[in-house]
């Protein structure tokens, strides 16, 4: 259908004709004289078509330049996360040189059902033992575990799906934790820095929006073992959500510490935090 004649109204020039137009602009005539308008783009605005068939061929190269502007954000994100990725990989390779610098140092737990009282409570989270081999029955050593390192808490309960593993909170090890060391296979957490979700916070953090398995980034599965190594990225990842999550309550002001403070110890720069890509996010 050919626009050129066809009548406008605008909001401030009043009634008009279209003189001519292309994929990009359009003129118009108005008694006040002719005007260019970015096209389709102003038609969502503050002017439209008389005609019914005019205004449905508008909106339908409007609805065509929206599905376009979505995709392209999509593939810019998708870049972004890749880039951002790319740069926090690099800069851990060279702060790795520090000690207390390394890319997995966090821990995440599957805690038996009725466990998170007594974690929560105590504000300490048993490695659990050794199932075999010479020292089958002792408390297992987490070497990679310091001071530095933060332990999440999560639950999978047996009418759950894997997929659905929820978060219930986290904390720091205490100041003068370290893995290597830890007989007892209890890790204590930092009087000041640990969190516990609400049940309505904990459906909506879930577990595999941020951690991927080494084999296959979108493949959902635990198996066995009731702890794994975690990454900085994902749990600082996490601390930022859940920030978001409580925003506006005295609750966010305690999760925003609690990041700045894992950020500082792990040597992250919260302006490059990458955006959370775990299994989840990664289905079809």
């Amino acid at each position: 259908m050919n626009l050129v004649n066809k009548k406008v109204t605008h909001e401030i020039f009043g009634v008009g004709n279209v003189i001519t137009y292309n994929d990009s602009v359009i003129k118009i005539n108005f008694k006040s004289g002719e005007k260019k308008f970015v096209f389709p783009d102003a038609f969502g605005k503050y002017i439209a078509f008389v005609d019914k068939k005019a205004t449905e061929i508008v909106n339908k190269k409007l609805e065509a330049k929206e599905e376009e502007r979505k995709k392209e954000e999509l593939i810019l994100k998708e870049k972004r996360a890749i880039e951002q990725r790319r740069r926090y990989i690099e800069s851990q390779k060279r702060l790795a040189k520090d000690g207390d610098a390394k890319s997995k140092a966090q821990s995440v737990f599957w805690c038996k059902e009725g466990e998170e009282d007594e974690i929560f409570t105590e504000w300490k989270v048993f490695t659990g033992k050794f199932k075999s081999g010479k020292r089958k029955g002792q408390p297992r050593k987490l070497a990679r575990m310091s001071r530095n390192s933060a332990c999440l808490i999560t639950r999978r309960t047996d009418d759950m799906l894997e997929e659905d593993r929820q978060i219930l909170g986290a904390f720091m090890a205490n100041e003068l934790f370290d893995g290597r060391r830890c007989e007892d296979g209890y890790i204590t957490s930092h009087p000041e820095y640990r969190i516990q979700l609400s049940e309505e916070e904990s459906e909506k953090m879930l577990f595999w929006n941020y951690y991927t398995n080494t084999a296959s980034s979108s493949r959902i599965v635990w198996n066995s073992g009731r702890q794994r190594y975690f990454d900085n990225i994902w749990m600082a990842q996490i601390l930022k959500d859940i920030i978001n999550l409580r925003e506006g309550s005295e609750d966010q002001k305690d999760a925003q510490a609690f990041l700045e403070y894992f950020c500082k110890v792990n040597l992250i720069n919260q302006n490059e935090l990458p955006d959370a890509n775990g299994a989840l996010m990664q289905l079809d």
